[in-house]
């Protein structure tokens, strides 16, 4: 069933996308937890805490939508108990990748001629920093987009919001669909217009810019996650989005995919 869906996405999407082909290349917008790597880096940062959790007060104090300041919390919770930055970071870079992510990431690497790539994440800029050097796959994203993370003077990691926003589906620190809206405007400005985009995540927060997707473009959601829950909800709404879908488990399937559009731009 799935090849068969995927096929007909492929023809559909480049054979009538509806953006000009004179760019001649495609966008691939990831996000990062649980997309790139196989984990919640924000959650995984608490094994480096004393007994591998946070204290019940700690842990209760989220309220939703104000994630980042949450986090904020705890990495003062982490600088109070003595973890050190280079605890911190031996810690992310443990993080696992997601099953055939690390063939994909390499296979785009080695084909940026046809890709830009870009992270849109609601994680912050020292993990991925870290995760993506420690892999050597830094290179392979033009621009990554996140919440700013530093290290204080006295040692303690800090993070703040990506930007302030007005969009009530999204989280008070971050509306995907405005990045990308600007990304692809400051890209119109410099002459790169995309043949298409391809926008992979798995998350809640990653629907508000799959539906700003057109219907040249495909969603890509990760199989058993909240964003493939909410498309399909959306179309049993009668309000389906306008992009294609393809569903994966594996990013060697998006690989597959891949390289089924660069056969097709090289005819």
């Amino acid at each position: 069933k799935r090849n068969f869906i995927y096929v007909n996405i492929f023809f559909f999407s480049v054979c009538f996308g509806n953006r000009s082909w004179t760019a001649m290349k495609f966008l691939l917008v990831f996000d990062f937890d649980h997309t790139i790597v196989d984990e919640n880096s924000d959650t995984w940062i608490v094994r480096c805490a004393p007994d591998k959790k946070l204290p019940n007060g700690l842990r209760n104090s989220y309220r939703p939508g104000h994630w980042t300041e949450y986090m904020g919390r705890v990495f003062v919770y982490l600088g109070d108990s003595g973890v050190q930055e280079d605890d911190m970071k031996r810690t992310m870079t443990a993080i696992p990748f997601t099953v055939g992510m690390v063939d994909l990431l390499g296979f785009i690497g080695k084909n940026k001629e046809f890709f830009d790539c870009i992270i849109v994440s609601d994680s912050n800029t020292v993990f991925i920093d870290w995760i993506l050097k420690a892999a050597d796959f830094h290179e392979v994203f033009d621009e990554v987009f996140t919440n700013p993370a530093a290290f204080s003077s006295t040692g303690y990691l800090t993070v703040q919001n990506f930007h302030a926003h007005h969009c009530p589906k999204c989280p008070k620190n971050l509306c995907k669909k405005k990045v990308l809206k600007e990304f692809l405007d400051k890209q119109l400005e410099r002459g790169v217009n995309y043949t298409q985009i391809a926008y992979i995540g798995d998350g809640g927060n990653d629907l508000c810019p799959v539906m700003f997707l057109k219907k040249g473009d495909v969603a890509m959601p990760r199989h058993g996650y909240t964003l493939e829950k909410k498309i399909s909800q959306l179309s049993q709404d009668f309000c389906p989005i306008e992009c294609s879908v393809l569903v994966w488990s594996s990013a060697v399937e998006i690989m597959s995919y891949l390289k089924l559009l660069i056969k097709e731009q090289l005819k």
